[in-house]
């Protein structure tokens, strides 16, 4: 099994719930645990929201969404300016300031969370999470399965 879905929404605050509300509920539809659905969620959320309260000048941005049986990958992507990524490495949020979490948020919640940066190339955030799926769901029973499109 695989799902691959790319989106190509407007840079504007309402596309964050719409891509966060897709996400859901396809992997909540193919039988992933709840919890698991809630981290990617949160963790899509937050990079999304950094597309639109940070990115440049441009109108749009792009996610894609791979799920398999044992992994959800996400990209976001963005043109713009960029960003160095390595100055976000060990570098805690204001306590003080109610923004500044998202990056500590996706690291908390996903397995990997990678950035790759490059002035006037824009940005991509690339999170991966292994799936915790219930026996019983589509994913679960392909998981048991020797059927050649399980491969």
């Amino acid at each position: 099994m695989h799902i691959d879905v790319a989106i190509c929404l407007p840079r504007e605050s309402e596309t964050v719930a719409l891509v966060r509300s897709a996400v859901g509920e396809t992997l909540r539809t193919f039988g992933v645990e709840p919890d698991c659905v809630e981290d990617i969620r949160l963790a899509v959320s937050e990079a999304c929201t950094n597309v639109v309260d940070h990115a440049g000048t441009d109108d749009e941005y792009e996610v894609q969404v791979h799920v398999d049986q044992d992994t959800c990958v996400i990209d976001v992507r963005n043109t713009g300016s960029g960003f160095d990524a390595a100055e976000l490495e060990g570098v805690p949020a204001d306590p003080l300031s109610a923004r500044g979490r998202g990056v500590a948020i996706m690291r908390a919640v996903m397995d990997n969370v990678g950035f790759h940066s490059e002035a006037e190339s824009g940005t991509i955030v690339h999170l991966v999470r292994a799936l915790q799926v219930r026996a019983d769901s589509p994913i679960g029973r392909l998981r048991r399965s020797t059927s050649p499109c399980s491969e």
